[in-house]
């Protein structure tokens, strides 16, 4: 095992060993221990009582965060020439199709978000295989399969955010940095909780949430106590 940095030190003595944290005690305290020279990622970890390899327990969805994820997310548009002035004046940092197919086909993934609209369908699909692994696929149930372009551009810059239960029965993503205030945070972080409490499935048995930790990029996970979450 690596030795721990004089950060790391002093990160780890401000954290009490098998405490579960309020919510905003968290929060304020994740801002102390975190020692990162860029502005790092918050980052939240939710154990769910689910069993993933079951289809009707699976749990995935989206939600958009009030203050925003503090990332700027690179958004790709593959739609037909109608709606391109649409989605630039949205904000779409590309806008195209059959050169931005056969560029992906070539190995670029350049993005963080790719919107299409139905009638491409075809042409994406048969992107499947590189944007699959990389979480990039257009979704009808993320609402990046849209004939509403501009909405769904203007929502993902917003702070939208996907996500979905690993096959650890887990659900990890990032709901802002650590420049955010506190009551960001807490914000942020009840935002996303509630919705994965909206998302329990009826076949899910015994405890829900098991554990919820707070981290941000190179600091230790804080044990959030769930009964200081408000969830709505």
């Amino acid at each position: 095992m690596s030795k721990l940095t004089k950060n790391q030190k002093n990160a780890y003595a401000k954290v009490e060993p098998n405490k579960a944290y309020k919510l905003a005690e968290a929060a304020a305290l994740l801002k102390e221990i975190t020692f990162t020279k860029f502005d790092a990622s918050v980052d939240i970890d939710v154990r769910l009582g689910v069993d993933p390899r079951k289809a009707n327990q699976m749990v995935r969805g989206v939600v958009t965060l009030p203050h925003g994820t503090g990332k700027t997310v690179r958004v790709l548009v593959l739609c037909t020439p109608e709606k391109e002035e649409e989605a630039k004046a949205a904000g779409a940092d590309y806008v195209g199709l059959d050169e931005y197919v056969e560029k992906i086909k070539g190995g670029w993934t350049d993005v963080d978000v790719i919107i299409t609209t139905p009638n491409v369908m075809g042409k994406v699909g048969a992107l499947g295989r590189i944007l699959g692994p990389r979480g990039l696929m257009p979704n009808p149930k993320t609402g990046t399969v849209t004939m509403d372009v501009a909405k769904a551009v203007s929502e993902v810059k917003a702070g939208k955010i996907d996500f979905k239960v690993d096959k650890f029965g887990i659900v990890h993503t990032s709901i802002g940095k650590v420049s955010f205030s506190p009551e960001q945070i807490v914000d942020n972080a009840n935002e996303f909780l509630s919705m994965i409490m909206k998302l329990k499935p009826s076949a899910a048995k015994g405890s829900y949430v098991k554990s919820i930790y707070l981290s941000s990029t190179m600091s230790p996970g804080l044990q959030i106590d769930a009964k200081s979450v408000e969830t709505k």
